[in-house]
């Protein structure tokens, strides 16, 4: 199972499962108590902008990816043998793997969103996506064209797609010279903060101080990392490598293969959209990517899977 983190958000996003499942129900409302504000209002009504600033976007997609498991497993689907998630989705398999109760996560995820979006200053941080271009490449050109800003490649999503991120003047020039260098696209992301560059460091050491006070358990399936593709087996070990993953790259890549390596034959997508699922297909064609977000989707992927 695999868990979608910022940038998968819509407007109206799990609609029909809300209105067929009293479970996504019942989570959406539970959420809204905790955060002391309407969740599933935003998601289903938005407006877009209030939904899409980070704040806001890390406890919607968490608590959209924990109502799709809870409803996988109220349809019959099976468990998972292994988890992960793309970077804000890592809470989400946490939580579903039983390392953060519901309530915590809850808290966590919104002042993960709050301290990232207050580390940068609005309009100063940016993210692009470079496609076409090699890892290495992307890394060498980031180094040339930081100029003395921030800039690095944080997300390696997939052979040839490579997301980088750091002060907004470093990737515009970063985007020309991705052009220039043969990228088939290099394009801005809709995001509002910089995530997974060294901009991020003021609001990991503020995370790590929140995490003090919540209680991390042992996780009861195995969990993979974004910052090691590796998994942590003691509750300990997993609030520092949660701190670092607001400031070190996505290994997604590394990720799927290592999936690979466990004999895993189905992928499932848990949230809304289907990025994750695009982005397995690119790794590793031998993995069947299944995505879950409404009630016809979750019967066909049961279905498969079962099979």
């Amino acid at each position: 199972m695999v868990f979608p983190g910022q940038g998968s958000q819509a407007v109206g996003m799990l609609a029909a499962l809300h209105a067929s499942d009293a479970a996504t129900r019942e989570t959406f409302a539970a959420a809204s108590s905790i955060l002391g504000y309407d969740l599933w209002d935003l998601v289903a009504n938005g407006p877009a902008a209030a939904l899409n600033s980070t704040e806001k976007t890390q406890p919607a997609m968490f608590v959209s990816g924990v109502a799709c498991y809870l409803a996988w497993h109220d349809a019959g689907g099976p468990d998972a043998f292994v988890m992960a998630g793309h970077s804000l989705g890592e809470y989400t398999a946490l939580c579903c793997a039983g390392v953060l109760d519901f309530d915590d996560a809850v808290k966590l995820v919104a002042e993960r969103g709050r301290l990232m979006q207050s580390a940068v200053p609005e309009r100063q941080g940016a993210m692009a996506a470079l496609i076409g271009l090699g890892d290495d490449v992307a890394i060498e050109l980031c180094a040339a064209a930081a100029e003395g800003q921030v800039l690095q490649a944080v997300n390696f999503n997939a052979p040839g797609q490579v997301v980088i991120a750091g002060h907004a003047q470093a990737v515009q020039r970063a985007i020309e010279q991705a052009k220039q260098a043969g990228a088939k696209r290099a394009v801005v992301l809709p995001v509002t903060v910089p995530s997974h560059c060294d901009l991020m460091r003021p609001a990991a050491a503020a995370l790590l101080e929140v995490m003090q006070d919540i209680t991390f358990k042992a996780p009861r399936l195995p969990v993979i990392h974004n910052v090691s593709a590796t998994t942590y087996g003691y509750a300990g070990d997993i609030p520092p490598v949660l701190a670092r993953q607001l400031y070190r790259p996505v290994l997604w890549t590394d990720t799927m293969r290592e999936f690979s390596l466990r004999a895993v034959s189905h992928v499932v997508e848990l949230g809304p959209g289907k990025v994750l699922t695009g982005l397995t297909k690119r790794i590793d064609k031998s993995m069947t990517a299944l995505p879950v977000f409404d009630p016809d989707s979750m019967r066909r992927a049961i279905a498969e899977v079962l099979e």
